[in-house]
């Protein structure tokens, strides 16, 4: 069992920018493939960003240059820095462990093969 909790939503103006943190319980943290994904009011949850145990990541391309996802074994936490914040980037975000790897990475913008996520943190991006 995997417990993750999200940290750092808030409310921003549209250009401004926005750390979120996600720390996991476990040993082996270092092992897994880690997701944000997001969920806006009346909207389906769409994938954000991965990175790979490797380190390798993958962005969605709404988000692509401007968000970057990070990650500290040492800490067991994965991060996602948002910059230059537009409104349509209000929603719930949420992190996301995958345990089975993929070389494929359409694998990971699929919530379904993600096993443990975090309660969410609120993002607010006044215009």
């Amino acid at each position: 069992q995997v417990q993750l909790v999200e940290s750092g939503g808030g409310l921003v103006q549209a250009g401004g920018s926005l750390s979120l943190s996600c720390a996991a319980s476990g040993r082996t943290f270092s092992t897994y493939d880690m997701g944000w994904f997001r969920q806006a009011p009346g909207k389906e949850r769409e994938f954000v960003a991965v990175i790979s145990r490797s380190g390798s990541t993958y962005y969605a391309d709404s988000v692509k240059g401007r968000f970057t996802i990070s990650r500290d074994n040492a800490k067991n936490t994965v991060y996602l820095q948002m910059n230059s914040l537009k409104p349509e980037d209000t929603a719930v975000y949420y992190c996301a462990v995958s345990e089975k790897s993929s070389m494929f990475w359409s694998y990971y913008t699929e919530g379904s093969n993600y096993n443990y996520w975090g309660q969410g943190t609120q993002v607010t991006v006044s215009s």
